[in-house]
């Protein structure tokens, strides 16, 4: 394979939670980057030094800037990398398959500045077999490059964790795949500049699979417990209590906890790709479709038991105020996708509560298109409501001051173990 003249070290198609802190880390590591993106608004406030994204601050974004990265709408920059990255969103569509048409629009723009010696990296979660099956003939029709031959190809699945001090993206072990074992080992050797650890699986399939992997144990795990949540409820047992009782066990036993359903950017969405893949067998993957199914129902269980705290304090939920603390699909960030508040908060409003929402990190909230009232204190909030629904715990809330300030309080993260408080 012989290379010709990269003069951009790499670049990242797709500026969010998963490319962004890919571009920081490989400026981080003295690369030259460049930055591609379609938004155009979300371009300007890179270049200006401003973050989108709750892992890295308008200064950190500065920062890379300063030392020389560029973030564009113009995707003649991919025929000058060495490495071109591709972090696109893959969203369900409406009959919830896999939406693959970002990666299919970054592929298309890729292959015809497509030149021998590059490598290109898929990392937006998808089906097993989607590089081999359809990005490696994208790339190869319309280049007349072969791949392993020409170019490298490879998938790397993203394990961003939205929030996650710890577990960064250098610090947290880096999968790859390869179309071929030099694909893999070039991919490896690009992700050794930014990773810690990398691990290099046999095929692309087997780096595709172990992203839904992770995803799929967490969705199911989450199901269990909380269908758990519903009949421990009516069998006047405290699953918390249970849950940590049984953590004590050293082996044999990874605790998982009840909630008011699932959000964010993978488990709600990546099993149903490998459920999808799984149909096209010509059977369901009935262990994801009941997941689905009992994570789905959760937020409207938890408008059952605050009809329940209400009733049981001479209250109808027609004209009560409710208080919804944290709005977001996970603690301490402000990423709202796929949220459990939103479909809790439709239901609360067709039952005709008066509902109010606080949250330190979204100052604008709406449901089913109309605006929630958003209030300033929480504490002097929930003195004022006739129940608070402690939807996300961030370290913002002193739940305890807000607990003693309301007069019912409905905490479905298990967060507040006093008397008053009703957990999940």
């Amino acid at each position: 394979m012989q290379e010709e003249r990269a003069d951009i070290d790499l670049v990242v198609v797709g500026l969010g939670y998963v490319g962004l802190p890919l571009v920081a880390e490989a400026v981080r590591a003295g690369l030259a980057v460049v930055g591609l993106d379609v938004d155009a608004a979300k371009v300007a406030g890179l270049n200006a030094g401003r973050s989108h994204v709750d892992d890295l601050s308008d200064a950190d974004v500065a920062a890379i800037v300063e030392s020389g990265f560029v973030a564009t709408t113009d995707p003649s920059c991919l025929g000058a990398a060495a490495t071109v990255v591709v972090c696109v969103p893959t969203p369900l569509s409406t009959d919830t398959a896999p939406d693959l048409s970002a990666v299919r629009a970054a592929m298309g723009a890729i292959a015809s500045r497509l030149r021998a010696g590059q490598l290109v990296v898929l990392e937006s979660t998808t089906y097993p077999g989607t590089t081999e099956e359809i990005v490696q003939p994208l790339l190869e029709e319309a280049s007349g490059l072969v791949v392993g031959e020409d170019f490298h190809l490879a998938f790397s699945p993203e394990r961003i964790d939205p929030g996650n001090t710890e577990f960064t993206l250098r610090t947290t072990p880096k999968v790859v795949g390869g179309a071929t074992a030099g694909c893999a080992q070039a991919a490896a050797a690009f992700y050794r500049k930014v990773c810690d650890e990398v691990v290099v699986t046999k095929t692309s399939r087997e780096a595709e699979m172990a992203k839904l992997l992770e995803n799929t144990y967490r969705h199911i795990n989450i199901a269990l417990v909380n269908e758990m949540a519903v009949f421990c409820d009516e069998l006047g047992v405290d699953l918390w209590d249970a849950i940590a009782a049984a953590a004590t066990k050293p082996f044999g036993f990874a605790a998982f906890y009840p909630g008011p359903g699932v959000g964010g950017h993978c488990i709600p969405i990546d099993p149903n790709y490998l459920s999808y893949k799984v149909r096209t067998l010509g059977y369901p993957f009935r262990f994801v479709e009941l997941a689905q199914e009992v994570n789905n129902r959760m937020p409207a269980y938890v408008a059952q038991r605050v009809q329940r705290l209400l009733n049981e304090a001479r209250k109808p939920v027609n004209g009560s105020r409710v208080l919804l603390l944290g709005v977001t699909y996970k603690p301490d960030i402000a990423d709202e996708r796929e949220s459990p508040a939103r479909p809790l908060g439709k239901r609360l409003l067709e039952l005709g509560a008066d509902l109010v929402f606080h949250d330190p990190y979204v100052t604008r909230w709406q449901v089913n298109g109309e605006a929630v009232e958003r209030v300033a204190d929480p504490v002097a909030a929930a003195r004022a409501a006739d129940l608070v629904v402690v939807v996300q715990p961030h370290a913002a809330y002193d739940l305890e001051a807000i607990a003693d300030a309301a007069p019912l309080v409905l905490d479905t993260r298990g967060k507040l173990d006093r008397a008053g408080v009703e957990r999940l």
